[in-house]
């Protein structure tokens, strides 16, 4: 192939201004030469700058921003950008000749420009400066401002007839085309290189900065306060799509393939209807010398309008049945995390439950499913088809009108998007502070109220009420700064608009005075361009809501990631039970390491035997009952159930042959029935009403108004408490187990009652291993074994008459609580004689 001389005979590098603008030659060749001048010597420069004065840093180890990783994509954007139109170039030119050669060297020259500075950038992260000032370096911040300044350079060329402008080659619209590509590539580049350099990184304070466009960190730390809200959106999306198609349901993959197809359909809709519009405004305006009535076109024009819909916010039919399709994904969605994060809640240790607020968890489940639906719904219903919609004008309106109908277009909807953005992002500190004085303002109310007798007390009422009305000033000075935020944008969003418009309806006018198009033609624009409008004004309220539901969803997720402490091995055997023994050897555990809680607790519990466990409080009985139930992990020694390891063994199988009546029996708010059959879900209502008979609540159960169907109340508060025990030794009976545990079963109850009680856990402990914790001595004088624990260590053992021989710790709260029986029982009888 032949070559060109270096500028083309059209675009000379001399004289500089030439017919009203720069040389098209001089223009690229300076702007490279500039570019590559401030990445490579400039950059250069300071990178040697950096090494010499700073330490460096594994950059690996630096945490990497959404915003830091965009940055390095836009740089690569441009970079292959210019490589890309000297293909796109030698395509369009069919002459059998190559580009001009000052094309191949300006696009080599931003080509390496925006490379290096790719490098500069990578280097930049990897020293760590000693100073407060967390961002970029000038020299990367000139770097884009130049670029985006020569890119707006290009416009006072805008009357030369040398320049793409006129659009009067077929190269032209390649030229747009990149143009277009750069000037979003630079402003983007400037916009992310501005936010690096003006908004600190790390905390105000912090001894060592530059973590460019990175979370913060604070000795391995990210503070969550600062942590962007599309921090890893990747991996969000991923777990997203899981809930878009679920794999194990080929119904519900068809439903989601025809909501796509439907979806799909609408945009193609969007295109019609304002195009039919425009046929029937032709037809009625007499465009082919009469005018005719154009019957079918209003038919084809009302049809679409009903797929697409009557006006803004009304759904059409092709919106309303891609709706109802997708009720059945939303319903699969919102079940499946649901249930897959409630089972993982139940897998949890019991440590961790007790850490955390029941009813914040309950929310946190309930808003991240919630937040799923919303995001799926705003990002592929609202989002991704108003962007498709603007590509599918844009595309439209250049091949169908001109170049310029497409430029104003997109130039007005990336500003439009922008600025939404922008000021939403800005607007949200106002909304926080906001929300934070509303509750403030609450929490004072509510709390004077509940203090009612204590504001008359004190005759505070003048007091209250005027904290009150200072807490309501507050907030509403608040609430106007975000309100008249909230107007800001809303003005922004009507100025890009109504200047769109302007500016394409000004356009389309004069081709139409020109007679270059017809009316039709304009009214086309004019109802296409207030088609694609309407559903940006809803944008902000999008991207506030996909805010919020990525906040909603991390808290989830931090729920899914929570690790379960107690766990099986793989393939864990199930417990064998064959004769029933339990065994401790050298057993270790605490809760803090600052503070053992049993040490070497050695003891074992044959078939059929009672052990019990008395001592002072906090001396590790009750720990030893959650060990058992392997609620906890021990930290040396071993706990055996016939001579099985129970860290080898399925915990399931484990807590399956154990039976618990604990200190503070806690039951479901349902029937009797319910909370009987819990020890066995597939017992039918004769043993139901057995295991209550055994437990000697049946009579009692009957005289109830609903019997076995009496609702006992949240956690069973309708019952008395001798009531509740005996529901819950029924519950233990009808499981029937091999192991029993009895944490002080008997310690909340009256002496009566006690005793009432104490011969029906004689019925259930009767042929089973039983480890009983007692705080009244006299409940275990039976005990085959008793255990006396102190500060985490057994010191006596033995039985009831040998420990009281022993006249040890035992023998000494033996007589003690022996004195306070005869205290009360003289107390109650001198009552009696009195009344």
């Amino acid at each position: 192939m032949a070559r060109n001389i270096f500028c083309s005979r059209n675009d000379p590098f001399t004289p500089v201004w030439v017919d009203f603008g720069l040389s098209v030659c001089f223009y690229r060749v300076i702007a490279g030469c500039i570019l590559l001048f401030l990445s490579f010597i400039v950059g250069t420069g300071y990178c040697i700058h950096l090494r010499r004065r700073y330490h460096g840093k594994s950059s690996s180890k630096i945490p990497s921003s959404f915003a830091y990783k965009l940055q390095h994509l836009v740089a690569l954007a441009m970079a292959f950008i210019n490589v890309a139109y000297i293909i796109i170039h030698a395509i369009i030119e069919t002459t059998g000749r190559l580009p001009p050669d000052y094309i191949i060297v300006a696009a080599c020259l931003s080509f390496l420009a925006w490379t290096y500075s790719m490098l500069v950038m990578k280097i930049e992260r990897s020293y760590i400066l000693r100073s407060k000032a967390t961002r970029h370096g000038w020299p990367l911040f000139l770097f884009w401002l130049t670029a985006f300044a020569l890119e707006n350079i290009a416009f006072i060329s805008w009357k030369s007839p040398r320049w793409w402008w006129q659009m009067k080659r077929s190269i032209d619209i390649a030229d747009l085309c990149v143009f277009i590509l750069k000037y979003i590539g630079a402003f983007l580049s400037l916009l992310l290189g501005y936010h690096g350099a003006a908004f600190s990184i790390m905390r105000r304070g912090a001894r060592f900065a530059l973590l460019v466009n990175a979370d913060d960190k604070e000795d391995g730390n990210i503070t969550s306060e600062s942590k962007s809200t599309f921090n890893a959106i990747s991996t969000k999306f991923k777990m997203l799509w899981p809930y878009v198609w679920p794999k194990k349901n080929k119904r519900l993959q068809f439903h989601v393939v025809l909501c796509f197809i439907l979806l799909c359909s609408v945009r193609g809709v969007n295109l019609l209807v304002p195009l039919y519009y425009k046929y029937i405004v032709n037809a009625l305006t007499g465009v082919h010398g009469k005018i005719l009535m154009p019957t079918g076109l209003i038919f084809a024009y009302v049809g679409f309008k009903f797929l697409q819909g009557g006006g803004v916010g009304s759904m059409g039919f092709v919106s309303i049945i891609r709706s109802f399709l997708w009720i059945r994904v939303q319903q699969y969605t919102t079940r499946t995390v649901r249930v897959e994060l409630f089972a993982h809640l139940h897998s949890l240790s019991l440590q961790w439950h007790l850490n955390r607020k029941t009813g914040e968890i309950l929310r946190v489940m309930d808003r991240g499913a919630s937040s799923i639906n919303t995001l799926l719904s705003n990002v592929i219903f609202s989002i991704l088809p108003t962007i498709a919609d603007i590509i599918i004008a844009i595309i439209y309106f250049i091949l169908a009108f001109n170049a310029w109908f497409g430029v104003i277009v997109f130039f007005a909807m990336v500003l439009y998007l922008i600025a939404t953005i922008y000021i939403t992002e800005w607007r949200t500190k106002f909304r926080r502070k906001m929300n934070k004085l509303d509750n403030s303002s609450r929490a004072k109310a509510v709390d004077s109220l509940i203090n009612f007798e204590t504001v008359k007390y004190y005759v505070g009422e003048e007091f209250e009420v005027d904290r009150f009305n200072s807490a309501i000033v507050e907030y509403q000075r608040s609430e106007w700064i975000s309100l008249a935020s909230l107007q800001l944008l809303n003005l922004s969003q009507s100025i890009i608009i109504t200047s769109g418009l302007l500016a394409g309806s000004l356009l389309c006018a004069n081709l139409v005075a020109e007679g270059s198009l017809k009316v039709g033609d304009y009214v086309l624009f004019a109802t296409y361009i207030v088609q694609l409008y309407a559903p940006l004004n809803y944008f902000g309220t999008y991207y506030r809501t996909i805010q919020q539901s990525f906040i909603d969803m991390e808290n989830m997720l931090d729920l899914m990631k929570a690790e379960v402490d107690v766990k099986d091995i793989d393939n864990a055997p199930e417990l064998n039970v064959t004769k029933g023994e339990i065994e401790f050897r050298d057993v270790c555990f605490h809760y803090n390491s600052s503070r053992p809680v049993l040490k070497n607790i050695s003891f074992s519990v044959l078939p059929g035997q009672t052990v019990a466990l008395v001592g002072p409080s906090g001396s590790g009985k009750s720990t030893i009952i959650r060990l058992l139930f392997r609620f906890y992990d021990i930290h040396s020694g071993t706990i055996l159930f016939d001579g099985q390891d129970i860290t080898k063994i399925s915990q399931r199988s484990l807590r399956k042959a154990i039976g618990v009546v604990p200190q503070d029996t806690v039951l479901f708010h349902e029937s009797i029935r319910y909370n009987v059959r819990y020890g066995r879900a597939d017992a039918n209502d004769d043993e139901v009403e057995e295991a209550a008979a055994a437990a000697d609540i049946h009579d009692r159960v009957l005289r109830f108004t609903d019997k076995y169907d009496t609702v006992v109340g949240e956690r069973g508060l309708k019952l008395s408490g001798g009531e509740k025990q005996r529901v819950a030794i029924a519950r233990t009976i009808l499981k029937s187990p091999q192991f029993v545990l009895l944490d002080e079963a008997t310690s909340a109850l009256d002496t009566q009652t006690e005793r009432n009680i104490q011969t029906s856990l004689t019925k259930v402990c009767a042929n089973r291993t039983t480890v009983v914790v007692a705080h009244r001595l006299s409940t275990i004088i039976n005990a085959d074994l008793i255990l006396v624990l102190k500060d985490g260590e057994i010191i006596e053992r033995g039985r009831h008459e040998d420990l009281l021989e022993m006249n040890g710790k035992y023998a000494q709260m033996w007589a003690q609580q022996s004195e306070n029986e005869e205290n009360n029982d003289a107390s109650r009888n001198l009552i009696s004689l009195e009344e």
